[in-house]
């Protein structure tokens, strides 16, 4: 089946059609899982479309990491990228998609990438149900984006990655770790472990290396590490913790 985009270009095989700005996601002979969770409220949703109302633009992000695995031209899906900081380099190099919840972010993305020349798909849609067909793509990314769901959406979205990669298709993942200086706050309703609420309503989990190795189980770890940087802040001293990993399907 075919993606066929808002400029009327199309990409074969991936088994969905955007339907422009509005977001909305035709989807054709896919086999998107009948499960799905429901822990997330629609005012969780909400939310992104508020924080990327005011969210300025960050500028284009590295894809180095990536080159090293993925071939030019790969196939390529970004599982939450909001206004687009890796889509501009990732379309440079790959057949990329973009996929989010939040449309603001979507239209802030379309506008950078046009400004800068570039093109990538845009899909409204959630990382834990991708309306794509199965071994589409032989990389995903995916920063910052697990760390804002609860454990049962965080396994259905690695599980419909597993679906999505084709055979020895890689995952890069990027999320906060527990020793961050802003791991805290109010609980999370249901309450989970190391998971918070901020008052703007979006939730905020922080992982520990084994959590991570345990979500990914299913695939071969190429790389695992933490990463600590000190931050300073009205002259006191903070740590920032990420957890970052490779990782490969068998």
């Amino acid at each position: 089946m075919n993606i066929k985009t808002d400029n009327g270009r199309v990409i074969t095989d991936m088994g969905v059609t955007d339907t422009g700005n509005t977001g909305k996601v035709e989807i054709k002979d896919t086999d998107v899982p009948v499960k799905k969770p429901s822990c997330s409220s629609k005012e969780h949703f909400l939310a992104w479309d508020k924080e990327y109302a005011h969210l300025k633009w960050g500028g284009p992000a590295s894809i180095r990491s990536l080159q090293a695995y993925l071939a030019p031209e790969a196939r390529v899906l970004d599982a939450g990228s909001g206004n687009g900081r890796y889509l501009g380099e990732l379309s440079r190099h790959y057949t990329v998609v973009g996929v989010d919840i939040s449309l603001t972010a979507l239209g802030s993305s379309r506008s950078q990438l046009a400004r800068s020349g570039r093109f990538a798909e845009h899909l409204g849609a959630s990382v834990h149900a991708l309306p794509f067909k199965a071994g589409s793509f032989d990389g995903i990314i995916c920063y910052g984006v697990l760390q804002h769901l609860f454990k049962d959406e965080r396994e259905a979205a690695v599980r419909e990655f597993m679906r999505l990669l084709c055979c020895g298709g890689f995952i890069f993942f990027e999320a906060f770790g527990w020793e961050d200086m802003r791991c805290g706050g109010e609980p999370s309703s249901p309450f989970e472990e190391n998971t918070f609420v901020r008052q703007n309503g979006i939730i905020y989990h922080y992982f520990t290396e084994e959590e991570v190795k345990k979500l990914f189980c299913g695939f071969e770890v190429l790389e695992l590490e933490n990463v600590t940087k000190e931050k300073t802040f009205r002259g006191e001293s903070y740590q920032r913790h990420m957890v970052r990993g490779v990782f490969r399907k068998l």
